[in-house]
């Protein structure tokens, strides 16, 4: 079962284009790298970088120092219906963690084809925009305005 607990990545480029990736159990869902805890005791950033790994190939200990980072913002939302299965019975919602990852401007993607079906960089308005989330949206505005 699914631990109730997340991270939500917004990798972008120098050019503040966002990595977004499309669900392959939902066409037309697009959305920023996401996962729960492997542990209750794993570390939020440990955790973004292995989900980051696993859904893009990108590692993130082969990137500068710093690269990945703590939006130190989070959110708790209702878990979609159709997806409860996933975790302990009577569990409806999730605590998710944000963080950001800038990534080389050459960067190459290599998407888990059990999960993503395919990836768009896109400007980070836009890609605000095609988030089937409403707070990924706002993860990425959050991102791009304190900046």
């Amino acid at each position: 079962m699914k631990i109730p607990i997340s991270v939500l990545v917004v990798i972008y480029k120098s050019n503040r284009d966002v990595l977004l990736i499309e669900r392959a159990d939902r066409a037309g869902f697009w959305q920023s790298v996401t996962g729960s805890l492997d542990a209750l005791d794993e570390d939020f950033a440990l955790a973004a970088a292995r989900e980051v790994f696993e859904e893009t190939g990108i590692a993130v200990n082969q990137l500068p120092q710093g690269a990945l980072r703590s939006m130190h913002h989070h959110i708790e939302y209702e878990i979609y219906p159709e997806w409860r299965f996933r975790y302990v019975p009577g569990v409806t919602k999730n605590v998710e963690h944000w963080f950001a990852l800038e990534v080389p401007d050459n960067t190459s993607v290599q998407l888990a084809p059990r999960e993503h079906v395919a990836y768009e960089w896109l400007p980070f308005a836009a890609a605000a925009k095609k988030c089937f989330s409403p707070s990924n949206g706002e993860a990425i505005m959050k991102l791009f305005s304190a900046t």
